[in-house]
């Protein structure tokens, strides 16, 4: 009987197949019907290349066989998340063209609109990011405060997702009679509850774990991608068209006090009793653009308080719609707001008649999802989810 020990090492060849795997288009984490082509090493990914085209519904084409007032219900279902800032934008595009002002009613009307549609975007991409990274909680406390803010837009339109309420000249009708004070209860309860998202997202050992170092995107490569929104700014960059953008847009935000939300020297503006930046998290990772919608839900709160006041102090009435079958003077218009996913742009040309002769939609979604392969590269499998999911994409925006 041999004794002793063998000391031989023996040596193997491990080695791994590359493989092209499919993730979507029906796939809980791809935000909508779209598809992820993921290159793999083993369990490292090397190249992602995202495909659209599953949703697509022609709504620009679309757009050149109707007026301006019938394409209102297809800005809703671009960005369906925010159909309420959809409408916005291109109501100030064929405002643009035909040269309309508002009376300063229908501008605070508007602002207090857009901004309720900000926190009920960033809300749902919060629980939904919470979803992709596999804790359920959080879903549930977004969409108990969302469905407070659909109940306030249906006392205003009667919809609570397709709302077609903000067109050209102004609003379908003014703001119910107690509305605002039933608005203010509202931010008064969802102020102390943010802090519970925190608790649950933000300050988790796990979330942190999950998306600091992540995804990193730095400004110089969100800048040559053309993000926009809290994606780019996530990054860093000291960049909003609320108060960067286009004077017919940013006149609607004059005489509001706000600061941009992007981390400037290490800290974010203002004070704020939330969460500091953690340790590990690198500036233009998946937490920092996680931490910009929340940040930025605060800054809406401030923004509707400034508007309730500026709304009941204002002359003037919500805005008179144009006609049906308005004609259009020649030429073409292009206007970009910022609207909860960033930089959403309308342009439209006439030749004279009622109905646009060209029309085209710039989404800040498909920008930032195009950014998809680089900041995916070398990542394993598992992480995919945690980066396409800090852009917070709209299919229904991409796809038009």
């Amino acid at each position: 009987m041999a004794t002793g020990f063998d000391s031989r090492v023996v040596e193997y060849d491990v080695r791994t197949d590359e493989m092209l795997v499919n993730m979507g288009p029906q796939h809980p984490s791809t935000h909508g019907v779209l598809r992820l082509v993921l290159r793999t090493d083993g369990e490292i990914v090397s190249e992602v290349t995202p495909h659209i085209g599953y949703l697509h519904r022609c709504a620009e084409k679309i757009g050149e066989n109707l007026t301006p007032r019938q394409w209102i219900p297809y800005t809703d279902r671009m960005d369906y998340l925010a159909g309420m800032n959809m409408n916005l934008g291109w109501s100030l595009a064929v405002e643009k063209l035909m040269g309309l002002q508002l009376p300063d009613k229908a501008r605070h009307l508007r602002v207090i609109i857009a901004e309720l549609g900000r926190i009920a975007s960033h809300l749902v991409g919060m629980g939904a990011y919470g979803l992709d990274l596999g804790t359920f909680s959080p879903f549930l406390y977004a969409f108990r405060e969302r469905e407070k803010i659909l109940d306030l837009f249906e006392e205003v339109c009667g919809a609570r997702l397709t709302y077609s309420y903000i067109t050209p000249g102004g609003a379908t009708a003014d703001l119910p009679p107690g509305w605002i004070g039933r608005c203010e209860a509202f931010l008064n309860e969802l102020v102390p509850i943010i802090s519970d998202y925190h608790n649950l997202l933000t300050s988790n050992a796990i979330f942190i774990k999950r998306t600091c170092g992540i995804g990193v995107l730095s400004a110089e490569m969100a800048i040559d991608y053309g993000c926009s929104g809290p994606v780019l700014r996530g990054s860093g960059v000291d960049y909003d068209l609320r108060r960067d953008g286009e004077e017919r847009y940013t006149e609607m935000y004059d005489g509001y006090s706000f600061e941009v939300i992007a981390e400037r020297d290490g800290h974010y503006p203002k004070d704020h009793q939330y969460p500091k930046v953690p340790q590990d998290a690198v500036l233009g990772d998946c937490w920092h653009r996680f931490y910009v919608r929340m940040l930025e839900v605060m800054q809406a709160i401030d923004l509707l308080r400034q508007g309730f006041d500026r709304y009941s102090a204002a002359t003037g009435d919500w805005g008179t719609p144009i006609k049906l079958t308005q004609k259009l003077p020649k030429g073409e218009a292009y206007l970009e707001t910022e609207a909860p996913r960033g930089q959403m742009g309308f342009y439209l040309v006439s030749d004279g008649s009622s109905i646009p002769w060209r029309v085209r939609a710039r989404s800040s979604s498909f920008c930032n999802l195009s950014v998809t392969h680089e900041i995916c590269r070398g990542v394993p499998i598992a992480d995919v989810p945690a980066i396409v999911g800090s852009l917070d994409i709209v299919m229904g925006e991409i796809d038009r």
